[in-house]
């Protein structure tokens, strides 16, 4: 609380100081051919400047790791960050309703649930306490697939001998629905773990292979768009509710055109990320309806696996059908 006090005395005292550098933390490279997150903070920052803003990108773990980044956000100390969705969930679990499988046909209809669903409202109800809100969700690529060491992978039977990296205990249980086995790694154990074989493979976007440089040891990726991969746009509310009425009209623009530059930077990349990475030597197991469906139908176990309270639960399907 201390910390906090201080912080928005240093902020009142200068009114300027608010509002004259706009530090924008970043989730991944300056690459505007494979990051949506970087697309989007680049249409996020060009429109601050045209309102007369200073934006001011923060190259990824320049600024700490994830917890750190949300403390700073919480005391003012940095204005912008594109974050892992967890940093919401730790306050308001709900948010986890993004990460079901198959809830969502592609960015498009996740963005509709969000928008005529008036989540962002309910949300930052939620974590106000936080000194935070969130503004945007982002995807950082098109839907997420299953990228192999090895193994192609068609059907769930094609994954019973393999060992998935998992991000949490529901994706384990997705895992396990399908007829494989999931442990949690981090993302930073992930290419070690895939070149020495503890892990076969995981679930993630398909330009994320070639972001990160793994083409000479990831060999196939399956097109099962099973979720939507983003990242959560949150801001230092302390900044926000002290910019003035015009400069909050321009974030606020800022965000509109940081997402419709990611849409449209989607659109263009669905099949080219494809393409891409049959380039760098990855074979691409592009589904059917029917195939994918089988994947889709297991995965409905996922549901009930505790990751969310059966309320909420049906508050993002009903919401997923309504927007469809």
């Amino acid at each position: 609380m201390k910390l906090k006090a201080l912080a928005l005395v240093a902020l009142m005292a200068s009114a300027s100081a608010v509002s004259a550098e706009v530090k924008i933390a970043l989730d991944s490279g300056p690459d505007l051919e494979t990051s949506g997150s970087y697309n989007w903070a680049q249409a996020f920052g060009a429109r601050l400047k045209e309102g007369g803003m200073d934006p001011r990108e923060m190259p990824r773990g320049s600024v700490g790791n994830e917890a750190e980044k949300f403390d700073q956000l919480s005391t003012g100390l940095l204005e912008v960050s594109l974050s892992d969705v967890r940093a919401i969930a730790q306050v308001d679990p709900f948010v986890y309703g993004l990460r079901l499988p198959y809830m969502f046909d592609d960015a498009a209809h996740m963005q509709r649930v969000l928008n005529e669903g008036k989540l962002f409202d309910r949300i930052n109800e939620s974590i106000a306490g936080q000194d935070v809100k969130l503004v945007a969700i982002v995807p950082i690529g098109p839907s997420s697939g299953i990228i192999t060491t090895t193994a192609a992978v068609r059907k769930p039977a094609d994954m019973a001998s393999l060992r998935m990296r998992a991000l949490d205990d529901a994706q384990i249980a997705m895992y396990q629905a399908w007829g494989s086995t999931g442990t949690i790694v981090p993302w930073g154990e992930v290419p070690a773990g895939l070149q020495t074989g503890v892990i076969d493979g995981y679930l993630n976007s398909p330009f994320v292979p070639i972001t990160f440089g793994q083409t000479d040891f990831v060999k196939n990726f399956s097109d099962a768009r099973v979720i939507v991969p983003i990242r959560a746009v949150i801001v230092s509310k302390m900044w926000y509710d002290g910019l003035s009425d015009e400069q909050r009209a321009t974030v606020d623009a800022a965000v509109e055109a940081g997402n419709a530059a990611t849409q449209a930077w989607l659109d263009e990349v669905s099949e080219s990320s494809l393409s891409a990475l049959e380039d760098k030597g990855v074979t691409v197991q592009r589904l059917t309806d029917e195939e994918r469906n089988a994947f889709r139908e297991l995965s409905k176990a996922v549901y009930e696996s505790g990751l969310l309270p059966s309320e909420d639960v049906k508050t993002w399907s009903e919401l997923s059908a309504k927007a469809r």
